[in-house]
């Protein structure tokens, strides 16, 4: 007898289980189907979601339900490939509501926001400076020029710790020349100056990495005098083959106590920043300015336009030659012939055309001034 009542216990006891789990089961299904196949709306608490660029539907999902939205991913994920949504996911932020039903949220997540789709493109060139920067964001109706040069001027190390490397009290025209990295950079309705000059800062930091820094101290350099050498780079050379070459004659006449008598050092403060005056004048080689290179012995005082990566490298890997000179040969083609001394220098000078009397050392008609001399010094012997 004790038997059949335990029996009938268990029996009851399974029983129970049973129903239960069977309700359970059917309220599973019946939750997952409405999520998979609902079309109903109810009112429900307002929650802000953020989507990162890029994210998968099952990421989406995974969103979704960690901030309630949802309980099954699968049947997100599921109707979202079964319907007019598929593969049209957004990034951004978007305010959903619990008690929507998934293809409402699809339909949000899923719309493109106006201000954040891209319009255009902003192309800047290597060699360009702050100043060509600017004009060309206006020119682009991005910006106001001032505006422009108000945002990189708001920008500190606090910002890009490799902005750190800026001499304090430099006296250079911009403190984010040579910064700037050249590139093409998506615009859209809500860009800003401010925004446009973040995207070309983090390039620059995505581009000139850790093992570059770590070959330039090496060197004995940090990220401002690789990009002052290698912007006088960008506005010499055009061929890629000549660059690490060009390094390597800035180095021998930097070691040599020479003057680096660079034309790009004078016009880049005589044009402000420009580059749109033509070459040099005799008296422009006389300016008193930081970055005259005709004037002062070594660097300019900083980068004199923002070089691309081209450039850098050749800075990072210079050729080993004994070069101190060199001049264009091929004006279309940019190319140029390099010598050892000033003798030989001479000797392929002849017969080219000199614009202005004297021998021109670098092919832009302007006249030569012996090694280690400064313009004045050349004048005094003339007299």
């Amino acid at each position: 007898m004790i038997k059949a009542v335990k029996l009938m216990i268990i029996l009851a006891a399974a029983f129970l289980l049973f129903v239960v789990v069977s309700d359970y089961i059917s309220d599973y299904k019946k939750q997952y189907e409405n999520e998979l196949t609902s079309m109903e709306s109810n009112p429900g608490e307002e929650v802000t979601i953020t989507i990162p660029k890029n994210s998968s539907a099952k990421e989406v999902a995974a969103i979704l339900k960690k901030n309630g939205l949802i309980k099954f991913e699968k049947a997100f994920v599921t109707r979202l490939q079964e319907s007019e949504y598929r593969g049209r996911l957004q990034a951004g932020k978007f305010k959903l509501r619990k008690g929507m039903n998934t293809l409402e949220m699809m339909e949000i997540i899923c719309k493109e926001d106006e201000d954040s789709k891209i319009v255009k493109q902003l192309v800047i060139p290597e060699g360009y400076t702050v100043d060509l920067i600017a004009e060309a964001c206006e020119e682009a109706d991005i910006c106001d020029k001032r505006d422009f040069i108000n945002a990189l001027k708001s920008v500190t190390s606090n910002d890009f710790e490799y902005l750190a490397d800026v001499p304090s009290g430099a006296d250079v025209r911009y403190t984010l020349e040579g910064y700037l990295f050249p590139a093409t950079y998506d615009i859209s309705k809500s860009t800003t100056a401010e925004d446009v000059v973040s995207m070309m800062l983090n390039a620059f930091q995505n581009y000139y990495t850790e093992e570059m820094n770590s070959v330039a101290a090496e060197k004995g350099m940090n990220s401002f005098e690789v990009l002052t050498r290698a912007s006088m780079i960008e506005r010499e050379a055009k061929l890629d083959s000549e660059r690490p070459i060009i390094a390597s004659v800035l180095n021998n006449r930097i070691n040599a106590d020479m003057l680096l008598q660079i034309d790009s050092t004078v016009l880049y403060p005589i044009s402000d920043g420009m580059y749109d005056t033509g070459d040099p004048s005799i008296e422009d080689l006389s300016l008193q300015s930081p970055y005259n290179t005709y004037v002062y012995r070594g660097l300019p005082v900083g980068p004199i336009c923002n070089p691309g990566l081209s450039c850098i490298n050749a800075v990072l890997y210079p050729e080993e030659t004994d070069y101190l000179y060199y001049h264009v040969v091929d004006e279309k083609a940019g190319k140029h012939i390099f010598t050892e001394t000033y003798e030989e220098h001479l000797e392929t000078m002849k017969g080219k055309d000199e614009k202005i009397g004297g021998t021109d050392t670098d092919g832009d008609g302007i006249p030569d001034i012996e090694p280690g001399e400064t313009p004045e010094e050349e004048e005094d012997e003339e007299e």
